[in-house]
């Protein structure tokens, strides 16, 4: 049988795999198949429009699984995901010979759109377990292994041997070896109850063994990845915590060990990050977080963020859609982490620094909203408080949501006002934070060039959520530079060759 699998990309709260980044999934279905003893084919749909010749091999191919998902979409330098509309008009209808679709993608289709993909079978999402069960049964293994895989599915370590006999598939990927491999700790959330998020899906969190993880990521780094973050959960300070609290408590000790592990296993990693941060664990447990702030200024690598849901500063916004953490506990948690992370790392960078969220559109919005959350970031400026970045998105109506039966009646409502408030944010605070946190003249180091426009190269260091930076003259793409900043933007700088 000839196997293909085609990475249309995913960005989800708690998972990004869009390039540089390749996300956990394809690496797992890798593994399935080699774990059923085929080898098969990694290709991204970047690589498919730019290479018809490609495509039309895949049309004789037996199987072909389809990745793919923009639950929280952005802008994106690295690639192109995937959308429903193209989706539909990548392969023909018979060819190949079967088509698979997994992936968060799923969770935007309409019962149209599934009558229009018919000639795809469509695993509902999160896919893992039931996408090994149909290719068991499909393409062969045995009824023991279906049945022990049911049994186990709600136990994200049933993964363990699919992310090791994936790892290989890193190499295939068109920006190897500078790619950023997404790993996953949990899947789940404490708290399941903000009205618009799709965390809730996976239930609460199941967690991946310690040492699990650090042989995955052992198991990429000597297929030669040494760009890793700890990105596939929705709060980083509470993995290897004590769950049976509401609100589950950090394990300092733990999480120091785990990082411990991870350097021993693989001592020349480049970049070590992390993504997500419940400012509400922060808030509860401001000692155990303390800790745990530490030993990731330490650990991990300069230029990291805790990306934090706040979603909105205003309280009846917070009360009407279950938000995790009000306001203040948010506030608490930035000054914490600004506290030990605003030191100056060894690539120009801070080591380690928030990054908020607001959702525009939830429930109880109104236009006093953006009054209330322009105010909340001038208080932060007041307070000489650093962000890294302020990520500022429409809500985007998913089924399996208490949103759903809401709409997005406020999104048409206050389209002015989301206007008015995300050009205020860009304009006065977004450039202001720049110029505090990377003033002129610092020095940035390990610059990758990514694309050319004009007179400048493109280019940003491998990283979480990296600042972008035009470079004065043009580079080769994948050329490293060490850069010095000559301007701010909004959300990005100019800088130049350091001498």
């Amino acid at each position: 049988m000839k196997v293909a699998i085609v990475d249309g990309y995913v960005d989800e709260p708690s998972c990004l795999g869009v390039p540089p980044y390749i996300s956990p999934y394809p690496r797992y279905v890798y593994g399935m198949l080699k774990k059923l003893g085929y080898t098969p084919l990694y290709t991204t749909i970047d690589r498919l429009r730019e290479d018809y010749r490609l495509k039309k091999e895949l049309y004789d191919f037996d199987l072909v699984v389809v990745i793919a998902g923009m639950v929280v979409p952005g802008k994106y330098v690295g690639g192109k995901p995937l959308g429903l509309r193209e989706l539909k008009g990548l392969f023909p209808a018979e060819k190949p010979k079967k088509k698979i679709l997994v992936g968060p993608i799923v969770l935007e289709m309409s019962k149209r759109d599934r009558l229009m993909l018919e000639n795809y079978e469509i695993i509902d999402f999160p896919f893992e377990a039931d996408l090994f069960n149909f290719l068991s049964l499909e393409i062969g293994s045995t009824s023991s292994t279906r049945s022990n895989l049911k049994s186990a599915q709600a136990d994200r370590n049933f993964l363990n041997e699919f992310s090791i006999l994936g790892a290989e598939v890193i190499k295939h990927h068109p920006d190897f070896p500078f790619v950023i491999c997404e790993i996953e700790t949990y899947k789940g959330c404490y708290w399941r109850r903000c009205s618009f998020c799709i965390e809730r899906i996976h239930g609460f969190p199941s967690q991946r063994e310690p040492k699990a993880v650090v042989a995955e990521i052992e198991a990429l780094y000597k297929k030669g990845c040494r760009y890793f973050r700890l990105g596939n959960q929705t709060d980083f300070f509470t993995y290897m915590g004590d769950f049976s609290r509401e609100i589950p408590k950090p394990d300092p000790e733990a999480m120091k060990n785990f990082h411990r592990a991870i350097w021993k296993k693989c001592p020349k990693i480049r970049v070590l990050h992390m993504d997500n941060a419940n400012p509400k664990t922060i808030a509860t447990w401001p000692e155990e977080s303390k800790e745990i702030v530490k030993t990731i200024v330490i650990y991990q690598s300069p230029g990291n963020i805790a990306a934090m849901g706040l979603e909105s500063a205003d309280d009846r916004v917070v009360d009407a859609n279950d938000l995790a953490a009000n306001p203040d506990e948010v506030m608490e948690a930035i000054k914490l982490v600004n506290a030990y992370g605003k030191q100056i790392g060894y690539n120009g960078m801070p080591c380690f620094l928030p990054g908020i969220n607001f959702v525009i559109g939830l429930k109880g919005e109104t236009k006093k909203t953006f009054e209330i959350n322009y105010a909340f970031l001038e208080k932060i400026l007041e307070q000489d408080l650093w962000l890294r970045r302020i990520n500022i998105r429409q809500v985007k109506i998913l089924s399996k949501t208490p949103m759903h039966s809401f709409g997005d009646k406020l999104l048409k409502k206050h389209k002015k006002e989301f206007r008015i408030f995300k050009e205020k944010v860009r304009k006065n605070v977004d450039r202001e934070m720049l110029r505090r946190i990377l003033p002129l003249g610092r020095k940035i180091t390990d610059v990758r060039c990514e694309f050319v426009e004009g007179a400048y190269t493109f280019g940003r260091q491998l990283a979480t959520y990296p600042l972008l930076i035009a470079i004065k003259g043009n580079y080769p793409r994948n050329t490293f530079l060490d850069v010095r900043i000559i301007d701010h933007g909004r959300r990005s700088i100019t800088a130049e060759k350091a001498s």
